[in-house]
């Protein structure tokens, strides 16, 4: 009988306490739920657009930096990405982190909030000619013809490709680095005016200032100018 109460006390007891691994895999969960998972559900997120519609996204550039501490070194990442939806809107984003798959997402998420909206001319090319400069970055944009294409390099022409721009010739003078680049090419869109916006600010209509340019006839103008207002 003392045999039986003592192996039934013991029962009771191994069923009352759980046991070390359990309570440590409960508590990794715990602090895995917390924030250790953030980056995995960030990464599994689809990248869309207000309306639904996929983004692309351009990896421009990823630095490697390290900080030197008592136990050695600590290495970081830092990621620049362009977004753009291929109509027109545009971002671009900056993030650092200890892996590179959560510094790009990070990255991402900067650039979806700062995309802004440019006017393209025929849904593929620029209005007019442009500069832009930011530091030692200076940019040369100018519109083109069709069937030109995208003459530019390095961080523009994944700027270009992102907003949807498919005729367009660019030039970098000054440094190539590629934080300055990106931020000078934005510099040089969002000047971009286009006819509808300066017609409305000067009271007048867009066929007048298309004629006025020289290179279009009365009726020319405006039907170009019909198609610039739709």
């Amino acid at each position: 009988m003392a045999d039986e109460i003592v192996t039934d006390d013991m029962q009771v007891a191994d069923s009352a306490a759980p046991e070390r691994g359990e309570r440590r895999g409960r508590g990794a969960d715990r602090g895995r739920g917390r924030g250790g998972d953030r980056g995995e559900r960030r990464r599994r997120e689809p990248t869309l657009a207000d309306d639904g519609q996929e983004l692309i996204e351009k990896l421009v550039h990823i630095n490697r930096v390290s900080k030197t501490v008592k136990g050695g070194k600590r290495f970081g990442f830092a990621a620049l990405v362009v977004v753009g939806d291929g109509k027109g809107r545009v971002g671009f984003g900056h993030g650092k982190a200890r892996e590179v798959p959560e510094a790009i997402s990070k990255a991402t998420a900067a650039a979806k909030k700062g995309m802004v909206r440019i006017p393209l001319r025929e849904g593929r090319t620029l209005h007019h000619d442009g500069f832009g400069h930011f530091g030692a970055g200076k940019v040369y944009v100018r519109s083109a013809t069709a069937g030109t294409g995208i003459i530019a390099g390095g961080p523009m022409r994944a700027v270009f490709e992102s907003l949807g721009i498919a005729d367009v010739v660019a030039k970098s003078v000054g440094t190539n680095n590629p934080y300055n680049m990106v931020r000078a090419t934005f510099a040089a869109l969002t000047e971009q005016v286009s006819p509808k916006a300066v017609a409305q600010r000067r009271g007048r209509k867009v066929a007048d200032l298309l004629a006025r340019r020289g290179d279009l006839a009365q009726k020319e103008a405006e039907a170009e100018a019909e198609a610039v207002v739709a």
